[in-house]
């Protein structure tokens, strides 16, 4: 899947244009493993599987990315999730902004079908990794969705909470599947390869919204990354 990012970074603004062919997304990426395990008791008790592993990563097809401000779901049981995504691109690394859209009814019967069906949204902005790896934990994730008219702060959070890219991606190479494939742990980043991080909690819980808003910020180096989108709800005929 072919992205366009600008590049409003310290080296000077620019732009990067990148093929995407692998998508993952990481899912349980959190580093107390306690706040981890009392979720996934809070997912069962609503019909959620319990995970394989944790992390886990969900190969999800590379064409579900998009840029557009407007996506379209099956029915009104989907939701967003704000998410740091990162991506590999000429041997370099770089951060962007994506949401984890998923039908929240399908994934009582399979988290990676129900992420699976829902397109992915992109923000059109990118950083190099390099520029925030020594303040990654102080970035800050926000979402925003509209409800009963008005713009409501959903997610909020610092990225501390979650696993840093590098230990990802170590533990995606040294995963099962990558082994399968004959792929060694130490291969590293494939240009190509996307990866989305993990999310924070809802404020109030996980519910529906047919716009969704969200960024990353950068205070250290007075920037955000920001990116809205819009779903537009197609019937589910049986």
């Amino acid at each position: 899947m072919e992205l366009t990012f600008e590049l409003p970074g310290s080296t000077g603004a620019g732009h990067l244009q990148t093929d995407i062919n692998q998508l993952i997304v990481a899912g349980w990426t959190g580093r107390d493993p306690k706040a981890i395990l009392h979720h996934i008791s809070e997912l069962e008790a609503l019909g959620v599987p319990r995970p394989s592993a944790t992390p886990l990563f969900y190969r999800v097809a590379a064409n579900q990315l998009t840029q557009q401000e407007v996506i379209e779901v099956m029915g009104g049981a989907t939701s967003g999730e704000v998410e740091p995504l990162v991506f590999s691109h000429q041997g370099c690394l770089y951060v962007s902004l994506a949401s984890d859209h998923t039908d929240r009814r399908l994934e009582t019967h399979s988290i990676a079908l129900s992420k699976q069906i829902c397109a992915k949204p992109v923000a059109r902005t990118a950083w190099p990794l390099h520029e925030v790896a020594g303040h990654w934990d102080q970035l800050i994730l926000r979402s925003w969705i509209r409800e009963d008219g008005d713009l409501r702060l959903y997610q909020q959070g610092t990225l501390a909470s979650l696993r840093k890219p590098a230990e990802l991606l170590e533990c995606y190479f040294s995963s099962q599947e990558m082994l399968a494939r004959g792929l060694p742990p130490s291969s590293g980043p494939i240009d190509g390869l996307a990866i989305v991080c993990g999310t924070v909690a809802a404020i109030g819980g996980i519910r529906p919204s047919t716009e969704f808003r969200m960024a990353l910020v950068d205070d250290v180096l007075g920037r955000t990354i920001t990116h809205r989108y819009y779903c537009t709800e197609l019937p589910v005929v049986a």
